[in-house]
């Protein structure tokens, strides 16, 4: 993949976009397919990679691991890891993954509405 320069046009564009609008911010964070399952999936608890695979099991290894790392990245989620044999990794959401639950709860309210009627 490759590395966009700091003091690229394209990467200064999107740092003022995301500044000057909270729904960019937003999708920045959480926008794309697999990130607000991710989310959706941690708001009832934590959960370990292979538990996260069940819940999705559309989800390639790949997409998993890529967004998962990138959720960690923002802050949204905690990963950790417990020294043990085989080694023990936990994912739960981050006290700012916490307050994203109400987005997400209205999402899945948004979504009864549009398929009941």
């Amino acid at each position: 993949m490759t590395q966009i320069k700091e003091s690229s046009t394209w990467n200064a564009n999107k740092e003022l976009s995301i500044n000057s609008c909270p729904i960019n911010y937003v999708m920045n964070k959480i926008g794309g397919h697999w990130k607000p399952i991710i989310l959706f999936q941690l708001m009832s608890g934590p959960k370990r990679y292979n538990e996260l695979r069940k819940a999705i099991p559309a989800v390639t290894e790949k997409m998993l691991i890529q967004h998962l790392k990138q959720l960690v990245a923002d802050e949204l989620v905690i990963r950790t890891a417990e020294q043990v044999v085989p080694p023990s990794v936990t994912y739960h959401l981050s006290p700012a993954g916490e307050r994203l639950k109400p987005v997400l709860d209205a999402m899945v309210e948004w979504t009864a509405t549009q398929v009941a009627g």
